[in-house]
């Protein structure tokens, strides 16, 4: 039963879906538990990723032709920024303040936890919410499923990146009032390996839906993207911070959808 507590734990951290009452008080919640919830980020995934295919399959069939496609699209990803209350989407934002403000490590650290958003945020907000609408829509003239199996794939495995990160590098956000402390120290091989199981669906899910090529793009794509996010954190910062999971997350999630949108 641990199990199910640390996955409501991870969907009441990571979404904006209810965990209260009786409910809340049967879950619980210590550092200890929130940094064991983090092996079920991919398995929010599959809860995110149902949710913006099963909005984008819905609006598609009402709204038929190009623009229907973008309009499912931007629906699609309207339901899944709610649902996650624009949790990774804010770390984007953060990190391209941060790092875009400033080249020295401290300044940018500290710039990273200002909640107001600067330029460098904004754009890269709309720069990643263009393009992921653009190519959902993009994939919408290969059918509703192609979109939807996109859609859980991305937000899998997108979620497992981050984990690697946890595993790999230290901790440099503030320890003192960051959210995302508990979350910070590294994770154990079990709690990776949890992860990964979650993922393992997605990865066969991609493999026997699209074409060898495309899914195996999408999956060096992904950690591609995971790769290089790593590498600049260490290099910027050396570290990662919780900004950094959710900026992640994104450019990831981005990236399969690149992967799976090309055409050759």
């Amino acid at each position: 039963m641990d199990g199910v507590r640390h996955f409501l734990l991870a969907l009441q951290f990571f979404t904006r879906v209810p965990v209260t009452g009786r409910l809340a008080a049967w879950v619980g919640f210590s550092p200890a538990m929130l940094r064991a919830s983090a092996a079920h980020f991919p398995g929010v995934g599959w809860l995110v990723g149902a949710v913006g295919a099963g909005v984008f399959v819905l609006a598609q069939s009402g709204l038929p032709g190009m623009a229907g496609g973008v309009a499912a699209a931007l629906l699609s990803t309207i339901a899944t920024v709610l649902l996650t209350g624009a949790f990774h989407e804010d770390g984007l934002a953060d990190v391209a303040d941060g790092l875009g403000g400033s080249v020295e490590r401290t300044r940018a650290l500290q710039i990273m936890k200002d909640s107001r958003i600067g330029a460098f945020g904004a754009l890269a907000l709309v720069l990643a919410l263009g393009l992921k609408i653009a190519l959902l829509a993009t994939l919408a003239g290969q059918g509703a499923m192609n979109v939807a199996t996109a859609l859980l794939a991305a937000h899998v495995l997108s979620r497992l990146a981050p984990l690697f990160l946890i595993r790999w590098l230290p901790y440099v956000g503030d320890e003192g009032a960051s959210k995302s402390k508990p979350l910070a120290n590294a994770i154990g091989g079990g709690a990776l390996l949890v992860g990964v199981l979650y993922a393992l669906p997605a990865v066969l899910l991609l493999l026997f839906t699209q074409p060898l090529a495309q899914a195996l793009a999408a999956l060096g794509g992904c950690v591609l993207a995971a790769s290089y996010m790593g590498a600049l954190f260490a290099r910027r910062l050396q570290g990662f911070t919780g900004d950094g999971l959710g900026a992640t997350q994104q450019l990831c999630e981005l990236a399969i959808y690149l992967a799976l949108a090309w055409q050759a």
